[in-house]
């Protein structure tokens, strides 16, 4: 984008970036000279993770809140207007409904309604707020951050798969309805983040890195494939 005569960097909103994926995916950003603004609930670690990102010289806004709170997700919004605009939305931020996850006989209905309101209804407003920016840029770009619980039915995963099965479907329409853009659904497999330990705290095998999957991520960039679903697994064969 252009801004007066000077090379505006591409910018990037990542919510759920102060740690995990999204702090992975906000760090290979950075690198390659990415502007970016990033969420998260937790004030004190977003801005931690802000100043180690602003050491590879690219600016960086944290901006913390919920993203189920529409005035939130406006600040985000025009936090990147401020920087040049939007060219990548990144819906990673996620609820699981339950900490453990439980099955669906004893699943607590405000936790299912939660893990909708960020996972799916927060993402859809986050894209809405997000779209005449998006529209404006060479390259606008929006991925969701998927799971295979969307596909196979895995005891206690009712609830968050639910809810990122409704997010994979907008995410497919989204792509439908905004030919210009690219819209990808992706399922970066287990990792080892909070978010899997919260839902699964008994489980001791090893799980990878999130910063492990950030190249299919950076794959999907650098190649710009139609728009649909892809995972991470496949997207890294080969590389």
């Amino acid at each position: 984008m252009e801004d007066e005569g000077t090379c505006v960097m591409p910018v990037a909103i990542i919510t759920g970036a102060s740690k995990g994926l999204g702090r992975a995916l906000a760090e290979a950003l950075a690198a390659r000279g990415w502007d970016l603004v990033l969420d998260a609930r937790t004030a004190e670690v977003l801005k931690e993770t802000a100043a180690a990102l602003a050491g590879h010289g690219t600016r960086v806004t944290a901006v913390p809140g919920d993203v189920t709170d529409p005035a939130h997700r406006s600040e985000l919004v025009a936090a990147a207007r401020k920087l040049g605009g939007v060219d990548l939305l990144v819906n990673n931020a996620s609820a699981l409904g339950a900490e453990p996850l439980t099955r669906l006989e004893g699943l607590p209905l405000d936790g299912l309604r939660r893990a909708l309101e960020v996972n799916v209804v927060a993402a859809l407003g986050l894209v809405q707020g997000a779209l005449p920016l998006l529209r404006a840029s060479e390259a606008g770009t929006v991925i969701a951050v998927s799971s295979d619980a969307v596909a196979e039915a895995y005891e206690t995963w009712g609830g968050y798969g639910a809810s990122k099965a409704a997010l994979d479907h907008l995410t497919a329409v989204l792509g439908e309805e905004e030919p210009r853009l690219r819209v990808w659904a992706v399922d970066p497999g287990d990792m080892a983040t909070d978010l899997y330990a919260a839902a699964v705290p008994d489980d001791q095998d090893p799980r990878p890195e999130p910063a492990s999957v950030v190249p299919a991520f950076l794959r999907l960039l650098d190649e710009r494939p139609v728009s649909g679903r892809y995972g991470a697994p496949s997207l890294l064969e080969g590389r």
